[in-house]
């Protein structure tokens, strides 16, 4: 029998054929962006992705083929939620001779040239995604031709990537399930962004402890955020307007969380006495406000970790496409619960 030969890697010219310009203008593209056209450069980028061209860089490890460096793609850097996730995954790297990138995409638009730039020039080995999209556009096969990639944080079946989560539904159910117990029945949510996965699943917690207990869900009492401060503010607000408000609320994190507690003290409302308040993350801040905040604790260092060690795995050529690992979580009780008066 032949020796299997191996597929020949993309060349320039390929990256010329598909988006139909000149190996010159391709080369211009990628090497000098500033002296072609934004449309220009955006389609020879997108080509060089589908295509899987991968120039190398000078300073690489020819030897080994590698830059031992992995890129963090962090959806906002300023949400303290993220620190140790990344704090796991730069502690593991660094432990296997790693350099850690971390790419903030807050303001996304700024930053997707960027991100294709290192990829194309072949500047990292590996990409941890600490949220449930990549930070540019690039089909399931297209993907094929990226460094390996590892999810951290989310679970989003439709990127087919290996993934490091917990059960979102289930720690909300529990949660919810707790508020239960205390005698509270009108229970409001505030919610994360409808187009995240893990909020679909967390809300999802919600609906099923209030159905498994024989209560109808009102959806007057669902308010959404997008994870800030402020929007846990203003999402208590619109809560509190109802006729009959909440005697507890459960948030999806536990930023909204702290700004929901600040906004009922504003109010003049009294935590826990007047109203219940469940976070979820167990950020440093959860234990030091005023009253500490019951949430649902997730491992996120060992998320990180495990993320990197996943990612190694999958840079030594191991297969890691089942490889999703579950990692477990724990509700904390602390001092911003209670359960509801008998009258």
């Amino acid at each position: 029998m032949k020796p299997k030969k191996q597929a020949a890697a993309a060349t320039m010219k390929d990256v010329a054929l598909k988006a139909k310009v000149s190996t010159a203008t391709v080369s211009r593209a990628l090497m000098n962006p500033d002296k072609v056209s934004h449309s220009t450069r955006s389609r020879v980028e997108q080509a060089a992705l589908e295509v899987g061209y991968l120039p190398q860089p000078l300073g690489r490890n020819v030897k080994r083929n590698e830059t031992s460096t992995i890129l963090v793609i962090v959806p906002d850097i300023c949400d303290p939620f993220f620190s140790e996730i990344i704090r796991g995954i730069e502690v593991t790297a660094a432990k296997h001779g790693y350099l850690v990138l971390i790419g903030d995409c807050a303001h996304q638009n700024q930053q997707e040239k960027t991100f294709i730039n290192l990829i194309i020039a072949r500047q990292i080995d590996g990409m941890v995604l600490l949220s449930s999209r990549l930070p540019f556009d690039a089909s399931v096969e297209e993907q094929r031709n990226l460094p390996p990639m590892v999810m951290s944080n989310e679970f989003a079946p439709g990127l087919q990537l290996p993934t490091v989560h917990i059960d979102n539904l289930t720690a909300a159910f529990n949660a919810m399930n707790y508020l239960l117990e205390l005698g509270h029945r009108r229970i409001g949510c505030i919610a994360g962004p409808e187009e995240m996965p893990l909020c679909h699943y967390r809300l999802q917690g919600y609906v099923q402890a209030l159905r498994r207990s024989g209560f109808s869900v009102d959806p007057h009492y669902i308010a959404r955020g997008d994870f800030t401060f402020e929007a846990g503010g203003n999402a208590l607000m619109q809560l509190l307007e109802l006729p009959q408000p909440p005697t507890a609320i459960f948030c999806h994190s536990d930023v909204m969380a702290l700004g929901a507690l600040s906004c009922a003290k504003r109010q003049g409302l009294k935590v826990p006495d007047d109203l219940s308040i469940v976070g979820f993350d167990n950020i440093a801040l959860a234990e030091f406000c005023d009253p500490p905040l019951t949430t649902v604790a997730q491992p996120r260092f060992e998320i990180g970790r495990e993320a990197m060690l996943l990612l190694l795995d999958q840079m030594r050529g191991q297969n890691v496409t089942g490889g999703s690992r579950l990692m477990e979580c724990e509700l904390i009780v602390r001092g911003s619960t209670r359960a509801l008066p008998q009258n």
